[in-house]
């Protein structure tokens, strides 16, 4: 079964990582850390938890097939050191100080704005997975 998992950046600057709810699933997972890395290492420490508990209790833990995904700022502030804000505001049209406050914390995006970073960036990759080097 594929699970969907969030990556969050937190207020403090840490990162959280939360298993969507599903009905058939009777437990929920969760990780954190200062990095996007640890955290999905915690994550992933968590399921083990999980399915230890199920194995002492003799039970059969669900087994489950985990999808990352971020939210706009903790994907702009993890690729932050890939991308300048000039480049990000080239590749999605988003001013560069509205990029920082969405990186900071500051201020959070639109759902308008969130889907057409998500659909610029989508685009951005797809341009370059068709660029052959000689």
């Amino acid at each position: 079964m594929k699970a969907q998992v969030i990556i969050e950046r937190g207020a403090d600057g840490t990162f959280d990582a939360n298993m969507e709810f599903i009905k058939s699933v009777p437990f929920g997972l969760f990780g954190q850390g200062k990095t996007v890395s640890e955290t999905i290492a915690d994550f992933y420490n968590s399921y083990g938890e999980i399915q230890a508990i199920y194995k002492a209790e003799g039970k059969e833990c669900p087994a489950l097939e985990f999808e990352f995904k971020y939210d706009t700022p903790s994907f702009l502030q993890y690729y932050a050191f890939a991308f300048t804000l000039a480049g990000l505001e080239r590749i999605t049209g988003v001013n560069q100080k509205q990029l920082g406050h969405y990186i900071s914390g500051v201020r959070n995006p639109s759902e308008k704005t969130v889907r057409k970073i998500e659909e610029r960036i989508h685009s951005f990759g797809k341009e370059i997975s068709l660029v052959n080097f000689v």
